[in-house]
């Protein structure tokens, strides 16, 4: 991490810090609506020494794995055939782009009907809400690239398309674990989402906010993953154009 991000992230919690310590001692609010970060701190530690917050991340992680993989290999799939095949395109873009405008979470009580208050409903959801915007982007990305490239063979076409790709891949997990909290708010008893939901019934805003922040960081830790494999595939492209 930069040096500028350390600064950037310890300028953030030194402002929580004087927001929150501040209200605390001028008693602008309810002191309990605005945790500190030492008691968010506190929350954090119990959870890790209890061992609830590893099954809570690893429940809702394993959802988003298998909801955001199957969006993502059909994303791709269907993004290269729209890009590459113009009769696939015009037909599948008319439907793409009536169904893609309309907010998931107003699908959500449906998937719950269709599919139950189990496993199926959230990983549908998680799948439904993350195919679209990836879909876009990749057909897009392969769009761009040089024409020749694709006529001459697909497997010329898709590399040059790569970053673009890992664009969408990025775009798509973001919005995985935007939605994972919606859908682990009713019918859950573990994830992420259902502890934040707990913090919210039981009064506890520090683990409303530690949930946050978990799920902030997860998101932040994959987001680097994919931009360091991007970087990579710029070397190579770089390396390609001056070979």
């Amino acid at each position: 991490m930069s040096r500028t991000r350390i600064l950037a992230l310890l300028g953030v919690l030194a402002v929580w810090a004087a927001v929150s310590y501040g209200n605390r001692a001028l008693d602008v609010m309810m002191p309990a609506l605005l945790p500190t970060p030492g008691e968010v701190a506190k929350v954090l530690a119990e959870t890790v020494q209890d061992g609830s917050l590893l099954r809570h991340v690893a429940t809702s992680l394993g959802r988003v794995a298998v909801g955001f993989g199957v969006a993502a290999l059909a994303a791709l799939g269907l993004g290269l055939l729209a890009a590459m095949c113009v009769p696939v395109r015009l037909m599948v873009e008319p439907v793409i782009e009536f169904v893609r405008p309309i907010p998931p979470l107003a699908f959500l009580p449906m998937f719950l009907v269709w599919f139950g208050l189990g496993e199926g409903s959230k990983v549908a959801f998680i799948g439904y809400t993350t195919f679209f915007p990836m879909f876009v982007a990749i057909a897009a990305a392969v769009l761009r690239v040089d024409v020749t490239l694709l006529r001459a063979a697909a497997s010329l076409g898709v590399p040059a398309a790569l970053p673009g790709i890992i664009v969408a891949l990025r775009l798509g997990f973001a919005l995985a674990l935007f939605v994972i909290v919606g859908a682990e708010f009713m019918g859950a008893d573990a994830g992420l989402g259902h502890l934040i939901m707990e913090g919210r019934t039981f009064f506890v805003p520090a683990q409303i906010v530690m949930g946050a922040l978990v799920l902030g960081l997860l998101g932040s830790i994959v987001n680097a993953l994919l931009l360091a494999a991007e970087r990579r595939l710029f070397r190579w492209r770089e390396a390609g154009a001056t070979s």
